[in-house]
């Protein structure tokens, strides 16, 4: 069972229990076990729930099913965050603690004092209206969550842990040929006397000729740790309490440990491995270096005759935590609303993703299939622009984020904007990762409530001014009427926005029989849905919002009673 992460049974439980209680260590190391009934109706998280993934591959699978998951952890039933996987999406490191102890309070409902000194407070925004954790002391308290770069008490009164979020960057200088070990030793010792958490370090910076060094690369290696090297020109820029002469003659910057920590400290991508060649876009007042740099530099040189070489340590501290994945964006269309409408691969991403970014009312009709411990971000409908602002810079920071659009995410969606501002900031193409799952879009879902509408040549129109100066609509409306394209149109009245399905409606009055079949559908596949088959002549008598989605037919579609079609083709006379 070490070699695999998960297991996915479908045989009776308790023929599983028997096959794997030989090969159960322990619940941090345990892989995730998941056991189906042979009907696909259950799917059951059997053991290494939190840790091990599988209470997440459970619920993933039952969605995929359209079976229920079954989850017998104490804090599924509370609806709040297991303590031990509260900073996995953040990227943080489990320091010590007794974490079976607070796990148990935490169930009981007990009080838990909550002392973070670091790292993103995202998680404690999506806690239910009751629960147990208090951000400040309590004289209730039964247990303690410490999230902090700094050591933990070896023996707290009562049952605590400690979490550490990544936001060391240690600057390192040496001179060439220093070997790993004395490298490791003098980061020690350093992190000793400060009492500074090593599992807290985020990564290692140094000038762009040490890339190469060979103890410094075999370090990095071998505590997973990312190397970012900052050439001399952006070094020399960095305002550093101890500057040297001395250095400054020899690589051409006064300072390579406290500059080069207080670069990889400010605001940069989240990449394994950075060269930065050209000053630029990060800390820009020399009162904020000071502030972030942590431990000014610390010269090491080893006691032990037989080891040859010194280092410089210098520690700074960064506003955000580093997380060491590449960042996903998952542009999800939802559909018209009804869940039974999103496809498998939709709804999965979005149950999967760390974080969800939508519309208020997109994420009020996905909302059984958000998970407890996900970021849920709802922005007012005029605010598009900030919701694929903010997507993009959680993604940057390496968090999998789905931004989700009604219909198709790809149609007047998201995705759309999402794109354009990847684009404009330069994007790489793939750091963040982006991956579109389409929906059923708003003219689709209307299509299929009122018959076959769209079965030849159609096109899709949206009335809103907004974005598109209204000479160009018009032009557009002009010529899907003159083609005889079967058309949709998107967004074709608002309260302030009236005279625009007006206008549309004389233009097709010029190419079309007033007799032509419309569709006026509100809400579709929703608790409100509203549909109303008219003609275009009538089209202004019918009630029309933004959630309205509207369908002209062309010269050969026809009314049979609450259906319309549109022949496969035009008859020949």
């Amino acid at each position: 069972m070490e070699t695999h992460q998960a297991f996915v049974f479908c045989l009776a439980t308790g023929a599983v229990v028997r096959l794997i209680s030989p090969l159960l260590k322990d619940k941090s190391t345990d892989p995730a076990v998941v056991v189906i009934d042979e009907t696909g109706k259950f799917v059951i998280s059997l053991c290494g729930g939190h840790q091990g993934g599988a209470d997440k591959l459970a619920k993933l699978i039952a969605l995929q099913l359209g079976a229920t998951a079954i989850l017998t952890g104490a804090t599924n039933g509370l609806e709040l965050p297991a303590v031990d996987m509260l900073g996995v999406p953040f990227g943080w490191c489990r320091g010590a603690g007794d974490w079976n102890a607070v796990s148990a309070v935490v169930a009981k409902g007990e009080n838990v004092e909550v002392i973070q000194e670091a790292g993103s407070t995202l998680w404690q925004n999506h806690l239910p209206q009751v629960h147990p954790f208090k951000f400040h002391q309590s004289p209730t308290t039964k247990a303690k969550i410490y999230i902090t770069y700094k050591t933990s008490s070896p023996h707290p009164p009562i049952p605590s842990i400690t979490w550490h979020p990544r936001i060391i960057w240690v600057g390192i200088g040496c001179e060439r040929g220093t070997s790993k070990q004395v490298i490791a030793d003098a980061i020690d010792q350093v992190f000793q006397q400060n009492q500074l958490a090593l599992a807290a370090i985020a990564g290692i910076a140094t000038i762009d000729i040490k890339s190469d060094e060979v103890g410094l690369v075999e370090l990095c290696h071998e505590r997973n740790l990312p190397l970012k090297t900052f050439s001399s020109e952006i070094l020399r820029t960095i305002t550093v309490p101890n500057p040297s002469q001395v250095v400054e003659k020899e690589v051409g910057t006064p300072s390579v440990a406290e500059a080069a920590a207080i670069m990889a400290a400010s605001q940069i991508p989240n990449v394994e491995t950075l060269y930065i060649t050209s000053p630029a876009e990060y800390i820009t007042s020399p009162a904020e270096y000071i502030t972030s740099l942590k431990i000014p530099k610390q010269i090491y040189r080893p006691s032990i005759q037989n080891q040859k070489g010194a280092v410089t340590v210098a520690v700074a501290l960064a506003k955000k935590e580093y997380i060491g994945k590449v960042g996903k964006l998952l542009l999800v269309g939802t559909g018209p609303g009804n869940l039974d409408q999103m496809t498998p691969a939709a709804q999965t991403a979005v149950a999967s993703a760390d974080a969800v970014i939508g519309y208020s009312l997109y994420i009020d009709l996905i909302a059984p299939i958000l998970q407890k411990h996900q970021i849920i971000e709802a922005l007012p409908i005029t605010k598009e622009r900030d919701r694929a602002t903010r997507a993009i810079e959680l993604a940057h920071w390496g968090l999998s984020v789905a931004v989700i659009s009604s219909g198709d995410c790809g149609i007047y969606g998201m995705a759309g904007l999402v794109m354009e501002d990847l684009q404009l900031s330069g994007w790489d193409g793939k750091n963040p990762s982006v991956e579109v799952f389409p929906g059923v879009s708003a003219f689709q879902s209307a299509a299929a409530r009122v018959g076959t509408p769209l079965m030849h040549d159609f096109c899709a129109v949206s009335l809103s001014d907004l974005l598109t100066p209204w000479e160009v609509i018009v032009k557009r409306l002009t010529a899907a009427a003159a083609a005889d394209f079967v058309t949709a149109l998107y967004n074709p009245k608002s309260q302030t926005r009236t005279q625009q399905l007006v206008e549309a409606r004389e233009i097709f009055l010029k190419y079309r029989n007033p007799d032509t079949p419309v569709a006026v559908v509100r809400s579709v596949y929703r608790e409100d849905e509203q549909i109303i088959l008219t003609t275009l002549e009538k089209l202004l008598d019918a009630p029309v919002d933004m959630l309205t989605t509207i369908l002209i037919g062309n010269q050969s579609t026809r009314s049979y009673g609450e259906w319309m079609i549109t022949p496969r083709g035009y008859k020949r006379f």
